[in-house]
C-alpha cells in the first residue's frame, strides 16, 4: 500500500505530507479545490510526465516522495534496485529546466524505473478514462490484457513485419526495365566512388593527426636539429664533465650514503638527456618535407570529408553503405529470378501470418467469453435490473494487421428484453463509469493500489452507494484512492481526507485534512445538500456513516 505521501511545491500545493490506510481513502471537498492535484502528484512520482508549469510560483523546483509497503513487488524489479524490505521511498523532482531527478531508496535511477515500479503497484483511473470505451481500439487492447496471451500477440506482429518486408523486397523486384536500370547506374556509381577511394577504419582520425606535422615539416625539423645539436652533438665535453661528475658522486656516496639520491639523480638527468637526443635524432630523420606527399595528403583527407557528407557520418556508415549497394546490385542484376523466389517465400510467410492469428482469434473468443461473464458479475450489484456485458471478436482474414485478423468491440443491455448493441451507442455517462469500474475490478486484480478521480460520474443515488460499495469491496486486501463529489461513496471510506483551498492577493494555497467524528458527518452533510447538526442532511450523513460502519 501508499503509507505516506510528501508534495512540494506542486501546482497550488505549498508542502504537504499526507498518511494513508488500507482500504478506502476518500478525498473530497468542493468543485476546484484541488482534489485532483493529488492524484496527479501521485502519477507524477511514478513516472508520468512532468510539465514545469506545475512547479509553484516562487519555487525552482517541485518535489514529490511516495513511501511504498509491499510485497508484491515482482522480484526482477526488486534484486535490481536493491529492494530487500517490503517498505520502500520514491522520489522525483523536477526543475524550472526540465531536468528530472529521480530516486528510490535515495539511489538515482531514470524517471522510466519510476515508471516500471509504479506499473506494478498503482493502477490508475482518471476522470475522462471512461471515455476510453467509447472507442472500439481500446477493447482489443483491454481483452488481450484480460487474456494473458502476449507471447501469440508478438508472434503475430513479427510475422506481419516479415510479410510486409518481404512484400516490400517483392515490390522492388518488379520495378520496370527502365526504372532498374536508373537504379542500377546509380547504385553502381556511389559504390564506384567508396571503392576508387577504399577508406580503412578509423584513417580520418590518422589523417588529421599527421596534417598538422605534415604541414610544418620544415620547421619542425629546422627546430630539431637545434634541440639536438644543443643537447648532445655540440656539446661533448658537457656531456663528458657530466658523466665525470656522476662518477665523482658515486663515489663520494660511497662514503657519505647522505649524497646517494643526488649521485642517482645526476646519473638519471645523463640518461635523460641521451635518450631525449636519440629520440630527437629518429625524430629528426622520420620527417617527411616532401610537398608531394602533404599535397596526396590533403587530397585524401578533403575527399574522405566528401564522402562521409553523402555516406557517413562516420567511416563505418561508409563502408556499411557499401555493403548495401553490393546486396542492391546483385538484387537488380538477378531481379528476375530472386522475384519468383521472394513471390514463394512471401506466400509462406502469408501462411504463417494466418496461422497465427488463427490461433490467436480462438484464444480471444475463449477470453472475450469469460471476460463478459466476470463484468457482468462485477457490474451487476451496481444498479443495473438484467444487465447483460458481450465482448464481440469478429475475424476478417482479408485484413490482417499487426493485432491480427480480430476487430474487437465491447457490447452491452442495461434493460431486460435489450438486446446487445454496441456500447458507445447506448450506454450513458453514468453506465460507462460503472462498466469501467468493473473492467478495473476484473482486469487489475494484482495491483496492491487502485486510483479512482471521480469514477462515479453521472450517477447518484441509491446507484451511488451501490459503486462506494463496489470501490470499498476492491479494497479488501489491497488499497483504493478515491476522489469523489458522492456523499455515498464518501460515508464508506476507511480515511476521509477534505481538500480546501485559499486565495489571496498574491498566491493560492491547497490545504488538506484527516476527517473523522463530527467533521467527518458535517463533510457528508455538506455533499447532501449542506446544514447544521439539525438539518435533514446532517441527519441523513449519520444515517450513511451508520450504515456504512
Amino acid at each position: 500500500m501508499l503509507s505516506k505521501l510528501r508534495v512540494q511545491h506542486f501546482a497550488i500545493i505549498d508542502d504537504l505530507t499526507l498518511t494513508f490506510a488500507p482500504g478506502l481513502n476518500v478525498f473530497s471537498g468542493e468543485t476546484g479545490a484541488g482534489k485532483s492535484i493529488v492524484i496527479e502528484a501521485l502519477g507524477f512520482v511514478l513516472g508520468a510526465r512532468g510539465d514545469v508549469n506545475l512547479i509553484k510560483d516562487g519555487a525552482d523546483k517541485m518535489c514529490v516522495e511516495a513511501q511504498f509497503v509491499s510485497s508484491v513487488l515482482p522480484a526482477n524489479l526488486r534484486k535490481e534496485y536493491g529492494l530487500s524490505a517490503d517498505q520502500f521511498t520514491l522520489r522525483r523532482e523536477l526543475d524550472r529546466k526540465g531536468k528530472n531527478k529521480a530516486y528510490v531508496e535515495g539511489r538515482a535511477v531514470t524517471v522510466t524505473t519510476l515508471s516500471q515500479i509504479g506499473q506494478a503497484l498503482v493502477d490508475f483511473h482518471g476522470q475522462h478514462d471512461h471515455q476510453s470505451l467509447l472507442h472500439a481500439s481500446v477493447h482489443l487492447t483491454l481483452l488481450d490484457q484480460f487474456a494473458k496471451h502476449e507471447t501469440l500477440v508478438s508472434q503475430v506482429a513479427n510475422a506481419w513485419q516479415t510479410v510486409q518486408s518481404i512484400q516490400a523486397k517483392l515490390d522492388a523486384a518488379r520495378l520496370s526495365a527502365q526504372e532498374k536500370e536508373r537504379l542500377l547506374d546509380m547504385s553502381q556509381y556511389q559504390l564506384d566512388e567508396i571503392e576508387r577511394m577504399n577508406p580503412k577504419p578509423g584513417e580520418d582520425a590518422d589523417l588529421e593527426q599527421a596534417l598538422p606535422k605534415l604541414k610544418h615539416a620544415g620547421k619542425l625539423l629546422e627546430l630539431a636539429g637545434e634541440a639536438y645539436e644543443e643537447l648532445y652533438a655540440a656539446d661533448l665535453s658537457a656531456t663528458a664533465r657530466g658523466s665525470k661528475a656522476a662518477r665523482a658522486l658515486n663515489e663520494m656516496a660511497q662514503l657519505d650514503e647522505n649524497l646517494a639520491p643526488l649521485a642517482e639523480n645526476v646519473q638519471s638527468a645523463l640518461v635523460t638527456l641521451e635518450d631525449a637526443a636519440s629520440t630527437l635524432s629518429d625524430y629528426k630523420d622520420g620527417l617527411d618535407v616532401d610537398e608531394n606527399t602533404l599535397d596526396k595528403t590533403l587530397e585524401r583527407h578533403e575527399k574522405i570529408k566528401r564522402l562521409k557528407l553523402k555516406y557517413g557520418p562516420e567511416i563505418s556508415d561508409i563502408l556499411q553503405t557499401a555493403q548495401q549497394l553490393r546486396t542492391q546490385i546483385d538484387n537488380l542484376k538477378h531481379s528476375q529470378e530472386r522475384e519468383q523466389d521472394l513471390q514463394n517465400e512471401l506466400s509462406k510467410a502469408q501462411e504463417e501470418l494466418l496461422k497465427l492469428a488463427q490461433m490467436l482469434h480462438e484464444k480471444r473468443l475463449k477470453a472475450a467469453e469469460k471476460l463478459s461473464a466476470q463484468i457482468t458479475a462485477q457490474i451487476k450489484p451496481l444498479g443495473f435490473n438484467q444487465v447483460k456485458f458481450g465482448v464481440a471478436v469478429d475475424m476478417d482474414e482479408e485484413n490482417i494487421t499487426s493485432t491480427g485478423a480480430d476487430k474487437v468491440e465491447f457490447l452491452f443491455s442495461p434493460n431486460p428484453g435489450q438486446a446487445l448493441h454496441p456500447l458507445k451507442n447506448i450506454a450513458s455517462g453514468g453506465e460507462i463509469s460503472r462498466v469501467m469500474l468493473g473492467l478495473k475490478t476484473v482486469l487489475a486484480p494484482t495491483v496492491p493500489v487502485m486510483v479512482f478521480d471521480e469514477v462515479d460520474a453521472g450517477i447518484g443515488g441509491e446507484t451511488g452507494w451501490l459503486v462506494g460499495e463496489k470501490l470499498r469491496a476492491c479494497a479488501q486486501g489491497r488499497q483504493v484512492l478515491c476522489v469523489t463529489h458522492l456523499a455515498q461513496v464518501a460515508a464508506q471510506a476507511n480515511q476521509n481526507f477534505y481538500v480546501s483551498k485559499t486565495a489571496d492577493k498574491k498566491s493560492t494555497h491547497v490545504t488538506i485534512n484527516s476527517l473523522s467524528g463530527k467533521k467527518l458527518t458535517a463533510e457528508i452533510a455538506r455533499m447532501l445538500g449542506g446544514g447544521d447538526e439539525k438539518s435533514a442532511a446532517y441527519s441523513h450523513a449519520q444515517e450513511l456513516l451508520s450504515k456504512a460502519h
